[in-house]
């Protein structure tokens, strides 16, 4: 299996940029932001006045702070995965499977004969 990839002979690495410092920057987003979202959550129960009419709000308050959560979950992994494929894309080129070149094929109509 260590010869599966082969790199190919002239490829350039490009050095890491952005991608990397984002790449580092996400679990802190993830969680100082997920703490963030769910304040209002914490702030409905600490302030509760009355039973009825607070137990209507936290469940509202509660769905609106999970969709959010949900959506903030979302857009890291979205920007997480973005900025994998261009640390992956920056990286050496390999040779999948090489095999020669039938040169009567390459030729083809379109290309005449050397």
């Amino acid at each position: 299996m260590v010869d599966a990839f082969q790199r190919l002979p002239g490829g350039r690495r490009t050095p890491p940029g952005l991608e990397r410092r984002i790449l580092r920057l996400l679990p802190k987003v993830l969680f100082h932001g997920s703490l963030l979202l769910l304040v209002p959550s914490l702030l409905v129960r600490l302030v509760g006045e009355d039973a009825s009419a607070a137990s209507h709000l936290t469940d509202q308050v509660d769905f609106w702070v999970l969709a959010l959560l949900f959506l903030h979950w979302n857009a890291v992994l979205t920007v997480a995965i973005g900025a994998f494929i261009v640390m992956v894309m920056k990286g050496p080129a390999y040779v999948a499977d090489p095999y020669p070149m039938d040169r009567r094929a390459a030729d083809g109509p379109d290309h005449p004969p050397h």
